[in-house]
Order: structure tokens, then C-alpha cells, then sequence
């Protein structure tokens, strides 16, 4: 037997072993709820053969009729909360064989190689990541023909995708990153590990619907089988995720016949895109979605933003050069109508933001982006400040009438320390709280509130059915899954002394652009930037921090200085 079969067969082989240890716990769970009913049998039958008979001895077959009935309710209760609990689904954007037909005839050729069963479903979610996601449960069902539920997918599990990998990789690249995740197929069909999987499942749903808000009257049953869940999965919890392991590993195996060398050279790309996904999130969309505007092609964006960190790390030299292979998103029928549809599922899972545009929730292209998010942002973080300096009494600085970068400057500098900048902090974090809530309020009147049904399909691009797609998308059917998502942190929160500085680095950037022709710009790995004769400066923030923190107005007004910068001039507010 060669090496890699061997290793195959004792991968499988471990899995199996854990799978079985799992259903051993769901075993002993059934066993345990079935003792009272074997005691109150072998009670009842020794009594109907005039063995166990006398008052004693009825007394204890009633007690134990009456455990048996109690404890035989209680654990088919707790059992079909179980069953019925359904698994968080992943947030995703739906690929059909109509939208990607390329990918899927590359997902069943690698299945085929593999000799796996193919995904049922391909799927694409804003994350650096892939695998394979059973979607079986019958509570993930949606409408169907006439209204008739029909299920999600069928027992095939469904592949998941990174959307920038497909933007990133090239196309040989990216089958050599999905070839151990459409192996790991081979083993989910496996009935033991798809029974020890659905287990863990059910017994993790069971676990979140009882530590959620209670939705009906049953809080008893909900609780109680909360706690019984909470057991299981602790008793089984090393055992299955042993058992993960072991798939893993036998899944790599089966793979490693499957473009093998490649897959070394693609796994540094994926470390790449996480990279620049990463800081194209947090720096370029993050400021774009708290004005209320959702860059329409992130994953067209972080191309841009991986091709710089290579310009700029020496580490990432060369990985340009691939460039001038083919795209996997060559493997999409509508790249950008595809793109459109993760940016706006992108926005709702790490803003939340309503499932479709709106008045107060618009698209922003790449080009429109200096003009319609930095210096929007800029002139609305100037115009907050000064108004916070009004309610807080503070005079206008000498020279023309109007809001002017000297006003700020010469209260935070007023006293030694960064003293006056407390007071500032405390204020204006307040009055953002303020505009945010205003905001929300805003929106909601208009339909831009929480999504629709999930259920519901969407068009391209999370639109609803039948909406015009600016990509000639309406063919491509990209159903958001989840409901109601909580939106996951992008970043700690920030601290009132960060907020003043970003609001007193607005106002330069304000002042340069109205007295000194600079620019606002898009900087792909740092966000919003001042450009002076087309060159980004890098050098403001620490002149503010001096400002901010200590209250040393001296290193601003000389960086002010070397660029022609008047702080005593108006600017223009949003």
C-alpha cells in the first residue's frame, strides 16, 4: 500500500474511531433516560408473574411507573428541542451553475479526481477562508414554488468560498487551495461522522437558543435542556474536535495527489489576501459604512490593495508578477455583479448595515471615493468639532469670520499637558453618540432598517427580486443567508482622545485642501489620505498627537509652515 493511501486509511480510520466516541456520549444519554423505564418494566413484569407481589412491592412499581413516565417526557422533550434547534448558517452570497458555471465545472473536476461527491451548492462569504458547510437541517428551509418549503441544499454539504481568493488567486492557484477542502466531502458522507456531526450541531443550537431571549412560554424546557446540551457538548467536545483533526488530516492526504507543489506556493497568497483584506476593511470600508456608503467592489479593491503591500514589503515582491495569469474571478459569469453582492453582505456582517441601498445607505465606486467618503468625512468630523466648541462656550480665533484650524488649535494648547483635551474628548464622543443615534433614527422612517425576511430571495447584489442591477446581474439569483446578523467588530472600541485626534486631523486636512490645493486621496492600505502635488503625507498624525497629548501646538504649526497651510483661514464645512 502506498504511503498516501496508507495515510488516507489511518486518517479515516482515526475519524471514524471519534466519530463513534461521539455517538457513544449520545448513547449513554439514552441509556441514562431509558434506566427508570427498564426498572419500572422489570417491576411490572415481576408483579404479572407473581414474583414481586405484596403492598411493598406495588408501592414501588406505581413510584417507578410514575419516574419512568416523568423522566421518558422530559428527555423526549429535551431530545426534540434538540433535534429541532436549528445550526447557525454562515451569511453567504449563493453561486448558481447559471452564475459560475466555470467554478462549478472546476469544483466537479476536482471532486471527480478526487473521487468524492461534488458540493451540492457553491457559495461565497467576505472572509479569507473556505470549507465545506452541511446545510441538511430541515429548519433551513426556504419557499419553495406556491409557497411550499424546500430545503436549502441538498445532503451534500455546500462549499464555501473566500470571495478574494477569487479575486486574488489565480485560477490554478485556487483549485489547489479548494482541493483538500472537496476532499474533506469524501468523509463528511460517512454516516457515523455525518451523525457525530449533526450531533455537536444540534447540541450547540440547543446551547444558543437557551442563552438567547426567551421566545415563548416553554423557558422551563428551554433552560433545562440548555443545561443538558451544555453537558453533552463538554463530555464530547476533545472527542469531536479530535475527530475534525483527523478529517482534516486525511482530507490533506487524499488531496496531495492534486496539484500538490502548487498548493505550497498558494497557501503564502492566502496569508497575503487575509493581509490585505484585513487592512482593507478596517481602513478603507470601515470609514466609508459610518457615512452610510458601502464601496461596491472590495474585492476588486483588496487586488489593488495586495499589488501595493507588494510594492511596499520586500516580503510580497514578485507575487505581482502573477497578475498576468488568469483571475479566478474569470470563473464568474458577472464578476462585478458577484463583487457588488459580497460588499453589501461585507457591510452587514462587520457594520450592520440594512440588506438593500437606500437614501441613507448608497454604493460608492472605487473612482467616486476621495470626493464622496474622504472629504465628506473630513468636512462632517470638522463641522462636529466646532460645533462641540460652541456648546462648550469656547470664543472664535482673531482673524476672518468662520470656522478656522486656529480655534482648535489654540484651545487644545491653552494648557500644558493635554489638559484641555479631557473636556474636548468627553464632549465630542458624546455628541458623535448623538449623530449616530439621529442617523439610525433617520433611516428607519425611509426602510433602510433591519433587512428583509432572509428567506426571501434577493437579486444581485442584495437587492430585492426583480431589481435593476447596474451590472446587468438580474439573471444571477444571490440569496444573503442569516437573518438578523450582529455585526462583528472590525475594531476595538476607540478611546474620546482618538476621536479628537481624527477629528482635529479632518480639520487640517480641511484647511490644506481649502488654502494650500492639496487633495483628498484613497491610500489602499491606509484609508482616507491628504495628497499634496499627487504625494500622499504620511507625516500629519504626529504633529496632532503632540497637540492632542500634550497639548504642543509647535509641531503642527511648523508642518503647517513647510506646506503654505493657513490654520487662520475659514474652511468649508459639510
Amino acid at each position: 500500500m502506498s504511503g498516501t493511501g496508507f495515510g488516507e486509511s489511518m486518517g479515516a480510520h482515526g475519524a471514524r474511531a471519534k466519530a463513534l466516541a461521539v455517538l457513544r456520549v449520545r448513547s449513554g444519554a439514552t441509556a441514562v433516560a431509558l434506566v427508570p423505564a427498564a426498572v419500572a418494566v422489570v417491576l411490572i413484569a415481576g408483579g404479572a408473574m407473581g414474583r414481586l407481589s405484596g403492598a411493598g412491592w406495588d408501592t414501588a412499581r406505581g413510584i417507578a411507573a410514575a419516574v419512568a413516565a416523568v423522566v421518558l417526557l422530559a428527555a423526549g422533550s429535551v431530545a426534540a428541542t434538540i433535534a429541532r434547534a436549528a445550526p447557525a448558517l454562515t451569511p453567504t452570497v449563493d453561486l448558481s451553475p447559471r452564475a459560475a458555471p466555470d467554478l462549478h465545472r472546476l469544483v466537479e473536476d476536482l471532486a471527480a479526481r478526487l473521487d468524492v461527491p461534488a458540493p451540492s451548492a457553491l457559495a461565497l462569504t467576505p472572509d479569507c477562508d473556505s470549507w465545506l458547510e452541511d446545510r441538511s437541517h430541515p429548519a433551513h428551509r426556504i419557499s419553495g414554488a406556491h409557497g411550499r418549503p424546500r430545503r436549502r441544499s441538498a445532503e451534500a454539504p455546500v462549499l464555501v468560498i473566500g470571495s478574494p481568493f477569487l479575486w486574488w488567486m489565480r485560477v490554478a492557484e485556487l483549485r489547489a487551495v479548494l482541493a483538500p477542502v472537496v476532499a474533506g466531502a469524501g468523509l463528511a458522507a460517512d454516516p457515523d461522522i455525518a451523525a457525530a456531526r449533526r450531533f455537536v450541531r444540534g447540541l450547540d443550537a440547543a446551547v444558543a437558543d437557551a442563552a438567547g431571549p426567551p421566545r415563548s412560554l416553554r423557558l422551563p424546557l428551554t433552560v433545562l435542556s440548555g443545561r443538558i446540551a451544555r453537558f453533552l457538548l463538554r463530555t464530547c467536545q476533545t472527542d469531536a474536535a479530535e475527530m475534525e483533526r483527523w478529517v482534516a488530516a486525511a482530507a490533506s492526504e487524499r488531496a496531495q495527489g492534486v496539484d500538490y507543489g502548487l498548493r505550497i506556493v498558494a497557501q503564502e497568497q492566502v496569508g497575503l489576501a487575509y493581509a490585505g483584506w484585513d487592512r482593507l476593511l478596517t481602513r478603507v470600508a470601515l470609514p466609508a459604512w459610518r457615512m452610510g456608503r458601502w464601496p461596491s467592489q472590495l474585492d476588486a479593491g483588496v487586488v489593488s490593495a495586495l499589488t501595493e503591500l507588494s510594492r511596499r514589503d520586500r516580503l510580497a515582491d514578485g507575487f505581482t508578477s502573477r497578475l498576468n495569469e488568469r483571475p479566478a474571478c474569470d470563473l464568474l459569469e458577472e464578476p462585478g455583479a458577484v463583487d457588488e453582492a459580497v460588499s453589501l453582505l461585507a457591510a452587514r456582517l462587520f457594520h450592520g448595515g440594512p440588506a438593500a441601498p437606500g437614501a441613507h445607505w448608497s454604493p460608492v465606486d472605487w473612482d467616486e471615493y476621495p470626493a464622496e467618503v474622504v472629504d465628506h468625512k473630513w468636512r462632517t468630523e470638522a463641522a462636529r468639532i466646532h460645533r462641540v466648541l460652541d456648546e462648550l462656550g469656547v470664543p472664535t480665533a482673531s482673524g476672518p469670520e468662520g470656522p478656522t484650524l486656529a480655534r482648535v488649535m489654540e484651545h487644545l494648547s491653552q494648557r500644558p499637558g493635554g489638559e484641555a483635551s479631557d473636556g474636548l474628548a468627553a464632549a465630542l464622543t458624546a455628541r458623535m453618540a448623538r449623530d449616530e443615534a439621529s442617523a439610525a433614527r433617520d433611516a428607519e422612517p425611509r426602510g433602510e432598517g433591519p433587512g428583509p425576511d432572509p428567506g426571501a430571495p434577493h437579486g444581485s447584489a442584495g437587492r430585492p427580486a426583480g431589481a435593476a442591477s447596474r451590472d446587468g446581474g438580474d439573471e444571477m439569483l444571490a440569496a444573503l443567508w442569516g437573518g438578523d446578523l450582529v455585526p462583528l467588530p472590525l475594531q476595538p472600541p476607540r478611546t474620546g482622545r482618538d476621536l479628537l485626534a481624527d477629528h482635529v486631523v479632518a480639520m487640517v486636512c480641511c484647511t490644506a485642501v481649502d488654502t494650500a490645493g492639496a487633495a483628498p486621496g484613497l491610500d489602499w492600505l491606509d484609508g482616507p489620505a491628504l495628497l499634496m502635488d499627487g504625494e500622499r503625507r504620511a507625516d500629519l498624525l504626529a504633529p496632532v498627537l503632540s497637540l492632542v497629548e500634550e497639548g504642543d501646538a509647535k509641531p503642527l504649526r511648523v508642518w503647517l509652515g513647510s506646506l503654505g497651510v493657513r490654520p487662520e483661514s475659514p474652511v468649508r464645512l459639510a
